[in-house]
């Protein structure tokens, strides 16, 4: 087995048909330069905030709880005192939570690097620790957070790219935790040749298991790969048409979807009746085999 290595020079290892007919019908309706690293996290700091109690919270895990409470009540910016103890205190959900606010500006103004420092927390953790069965996703989509980060940097943050590092992280979250998300960032890289060689054979076989799982640009970009004869075998345009579909009928035609929305229908406008057929028949006996 190979042994992969993050920059903090840890070791990682991978481990181990009415309904379809109705669903391509509504489809078809429906046509219509490097900057300065990030900087270290300052241990010293986290574990003397860590060790100094608030007196409003018994301990980490009721910190965790009363934050969870407020962030639910409506009142997230109320419940940053709360995680931030919780955080400092071990509690992971607490470090997932506040990293998500901090990336979306959800009750806190958004700083990709305080969202960077509490996701990196959760991948230096679970670098070396099992999860939790519980916390599988949320380790999963650390991983995929800060791979993000690290892909495109982020100059406001000081955070410099590095898509070596970045698709390790991918890698691994891919491969352990079965993330679904990291799969489809996989199979970008290896499509595009980004800083990996390009791959068109891991690629497609990356998007094939996000797709299964349903994830929607997966299931999107392998549709059009399979009907433009893009998958390194002669065009199946049924088998495209039938991902396609899944996946325009999944988003709502906002503008982040718009490159999904446009790629079913050139598809669907291209596709010969045959095509739309044998799709129908091929979306029946995968949402038989899916529920």
């Amino acid at each position: 087995m190979t042994a992969h290595f993050l920059s903090n020079g840890r070791r990682v290892l991978p481990r181990g048909g009415s309904a379809a007919a109705l669903l391509f019908a509504a489809s078809f309706l429906a046509l219509t330069g490097a900057v300065a690293p990030a900087p270290a996290l300052d241990v010293e700091t986290r574990k003397a905030a860590a060790s100094a109690p608030l007196p409003m919270f018994k301990d980490p895990r009721a910190a965790l709880r009363a934050g969870i409470e407020s962030y639910h009540a409506g009142d997230p910016a109320r419940s940053v005192d709360a995680l931030r103890y919780a955080a400092d205190g071990g509690e992971h959900l607490a470090q997932w939570k506040l990293a998500r606010m901090y990336a979306d500006g959800d009750g806190v103004t958004r700083d990709d690097a305080k969202a960077y420092e509490y996701f990196s927390r959760l991948v230096d953790h679970f670098s070396d620790e099992e999860p939790d069965p519980t916390e599988r996703s949320m380790a999963g989509s650390a991983f995929v957070a800060v791979g993000l980060y690290l892909r495109d940097g982020v100059s406001s943050a000081r955070i410099a790219p590095d898509s070596g590092r970045a698709f390790e992280l991918f890698r691994y979250a891919a491969t352990y935790f079965g993330d679904a998300d990291a799969q489809y960032q996989l199979g970008r890289m290896c499509l595009d040749g980004e800083k990996v060689k390009k791959d068109l054979r891991q690629s497609v076989a990356w998007l094939e298991l996000a797709a299964r799982k349903g994830h929607v640009q997966a299931q999107a970009l392998l549709g059009k790969l399979w009907f433009d004869g893009e998958a390194g075998a002669p065009a199946q345009r049924s088998r495209g048409l039938m991902y396609l579909t899944l996946a325009r009928e999944s988003v709502s035609g906002g503008a982040a979807d718009q490159w999904i929305v446009d790629l079913h229908a050139k598809a669907l406008n291209a596709a010969s009746d045959a095509d739309r057929k044998n799709a129908v028949a091929m979306l029946e006996s995968y949402l038989r085999r899916r529920d």
